[in-house]
């Protein structure tokens, strides 16, 4: 009897460890769909997430980098392509950048779209997110939240770096793959300022627009640098802040994968300014 009992209480424990991850998940799933459904009814709107966590995969929790890819891309533009004309876009984005084409071919199909396309950033959407977020009509931010330059990378070293070499070496000091390189980072510096520009010219003047895409994609700057919410106001670009509250609850159903011992660590209430938790 006792074995029996015991086999049954293995069976529980073995179909509550592999059936909670995938109940879990589904009760993440449908609150994420409630958020989303509750911005779409205040703004109106079609609401596409792109959101690019660290994961991790199967038992081991090995943690896996995401970032815009082609997958992204014939996602994102399907969910366009079922958007009624006229009808607004909101775009929560939150991603260290990806694949150029990938970039590109969502920042032109958001260009085209006939109705007001918002994009919300709630922390960072660097290089290829930045090119997104130069096609919204209106970027809202977190005041604490980040753009990045979209100046093109070649494998680990940006384009700017190995034009660089050119300059600072004769040629015959040059090897061949080195000159290749180059001659790949001068066509890629190009084609994006000119994407660049593409996205913002019926945002700015000309010669503003041309300025704007020579300074984000000519390599003055690191390719993590910091573009913040002031710096695209002085720029000219339609940012503010002003994060709907749906935004920052979205982000937390997107958690990081858990570490044994948390880097951060709060009590997850918000405090009142007269309120006094310690007592002396």
């Amino acid at each position: 009897m006792n074995g029996t009992f015991f086999n049954y209480l293995w069976l529980l424990f073995f179909l509550v460890t592999f059936l909670w991850p995938a109940l879990n998940q589904r009760r993440i799933d449908t609150l994420r769909l409630s958020l989303m459904n509750s911005l779409e009814k205040k703004g109106r709107s079609r609401v596409i997430t792109l959101i690019h966590r660290q994961e991790s995969v199967s038992f081991l929790g090995l943690p896996i980098a995401r970032y815009i890819n082609i997958e992204d891309s014939e996602q994102v533009l399907r969910a366009i392509r079922l958007t009624p004309d006229g009808m607004p876009i909101d775009l929560i984005l939150h991603t260290p950048g990806g694949l150029v084409l990938a970039a590109e071919q969502i920042a032109m199909a958001l260009k085209r779209h006939t109705g007001k396309v918002r994009v919300f950033i709630p922390h960072y959407a660097m290089s290829g997110g930045t090119m997104l977020a130069l096609a919204a009509d209106e970027i809202i931010m977190d005041e604490n939240a980040v753009l990045g330059p979209v100046d093109p990378q070649l494998g680990s070293y940006p384009a700017a770096s190995v034009l660089r070499v050119l300059k600072e070496k004769k040629w015959d000091e040059i090897d061949d793959e080195t000159l290749i390189l180059a001659d790949v980072a001068e066509k890629a510096i190009v084609q994006v300022e000119a994407a660049v520009y593409d996205i913002i010219q019926d945002k700015l003047p000309e010669e503003k627009a041309r300025e704007v895409a020579r300074m984000l994609t000519e390599g003055r700057w690191t390719h993590d640098f910091p573009i913040t919410l002031e710096r695209l106001r002085e720029l000219g670009l339609p940012a503010r802040p002003g994060l709907p509250k749906e935004v920052y609850l979205l982000m937390e159903l997107y958690p990081q994968p858990a570490q044994r011992r948390p880097s951060v660590q709060y009590i997850p209430v918000p405090y009142r300014k007269d309120e006094r938790r310690l007592k002396e």
